[in-house]
């Protein structure tokens, strides 16, 4: 019995898809990987700053809309929940172009997810927020 285990965990850290850190992130649900699928479909605008700050206005925008929760953070991405009403996931990417330039992505399996997000980071308007911040209104 121990041998079995023994192969199974070996399987698992030698498996060359994905790695057992992807898979506990996966079953706790803070796993980046739907966001980073989606990267292909992002919208895209690249802002006249440096990385660094684009990433602090960014993320001060996030933290303004009532109904995104953040889940992950790294140098390169801010992986936040949009809950309007179901929760899903939205990455915003950075990628520094040059020294005084930034491309920002906005992903998400969600189209509207996506959208709305964007929207918000792509104009910093307090209207954007003030949309993206309402709860949906829905009948049961």
């Amino acid at each position: 019995m121990k041998r079995v285990a023994i192969a199974v965990i070996a399987l698992f850290l030698i498996s060359g898809c994905a790695s057992l850190s992807d898979g506990v992130k996966m079953l706790a649900g803070c796993s980046t990987a739907p966001v980073e699928q989606s990267r292909k479909d992002a919208l895209v605008k690249v802002f006249d700053c440096d990385r660094d700050t684009c990433y602090m206005n960014v993320e001060g925008i996030l933290k303004k809309i009532s109904n995104v929760s953040v889940y992950s953070k790294d140098k390169d991405l801010i992986a936040v929940y949009y809950i309007n009403p179901n929760t899903t996931p939205v990455g915003v990417f950075f990628t520094a172009v040059d020294s005084t330039h930034t491309k920002v992505e906005v992903s998400s399996p969600s189209r509207n997810a996506r959208e709305v997000i964007a929207k918000c980071v792509f104009t910093d308007s307090d209207e954007a927020v003030a949309e993206a911040s309402a709860t949906a209104n829905f009948k049961i």
